[in-house]
C-alpha cells in the first residue's frame, strides 16, 4: 500500500452523509457523540474499526479517505493511525485473524513457540493467510495481558495462558 500520491486532505463533492451506509454512519456517530464537537477526530480509531469490519476485515485507501472526510481531518492523519496500530489491515485477510502477542512477557512464556507451532502445523508464516483463506497469522506488539501470558487474540476474543495444543483447539474450531 503506497500513500506517496495520497492527498493531505480529502475534499469530496459528495455530502458526508452519503459516504457510508446508514448503519455505518450511525455506529461512527455513536462514537463521535462521546467527544466534544471540536474533538470528533478522536473517534478515528473506532471509525476505522467499524469501516474495516464492514469491508471484510481490511481498509482501502478510499475507505480511509472517506473516514477522513467524515471526521473532517486530513487523510494523512487517518493513514498514520491505520499504519501505526496492528489491529488495522491494509490488505485482504483470512476469514479469521490469529494474533499472537510478542511482548517480552509473552515471549518469555511461550509466544515464540506458539508462532513456530502454527507456522509448522498450518503451513503459514507470520503475515500470511492460509491457502484455504481460513485465517491470517499475525504477530502483534502487546495485547495487554502480561499477567496471563502468552496471549492470543482470535478475531476479537482474547485467550491467555495458551499452549500449542490449546491454540490448536481454538484454530480447529474456526469455521
Amino acid at each position: 500500500m503506497s500513500f506517496r500520491n495520497a492527498p493531505l486532505a480529502v475534499e469530496h463533492d459528495v455530502d458526508k452523509s452519503e459516504l457510508f451506509k446508514p448503519e455505518i454512519r450511525e455506529a461512527i456517530d455513536a462514537h463521535i457523540a462521546k467527544y466534544p464537537p471540536e474533538w470528533k477526530q478522536s473517534a478515528v480509531m473506532p471509525a476505522l474499526s467499524i469501516v474495516q469490519d464492514a469491508n471484510g476485515g481490511w481498509l482501502t485507501t478510499e475507505l480511509m479517505d472517506d473516514v477522513a472526510a467524515y471526521l473532517d481531518m486530513p487523510a494523512v492523519s487517518v493513514y498514520e493511525v491505520a499504519t501505526f496500530y496492528g489491529m488495522y489491515d491494509l490488505e485482504p485477510q483470512g476469514r479469521h485473524k490469529v494474533c499472537v502477542c510478542n511482548s517480552i512477557s509473552c515471549m518469555l512464556n511461550g509466544s515464540e513457540e506458539l508462532i513456530e507451532h502454527v507456522e509448522h502445523k498450518y503451513g503459514v508464516k507470520v503475515g500470511e493467510t492460509t491457502a484455504d483463506g481460513r485465517f491470517t497469522l499475525k504477530e502483534v506488539e502487546c495485547l495487554g495481558a502480561c499477567r496471563d501470558a502468552p496471549a492470543v487474540l482470535l478475531d476479537k476474543v482474547y485467550h491467555e495462558k495458551l499452549t500449542p495444543e490449546a491454540l490448536d483447539k481454538l484454530i480447529d474450531g474456526l469455521e
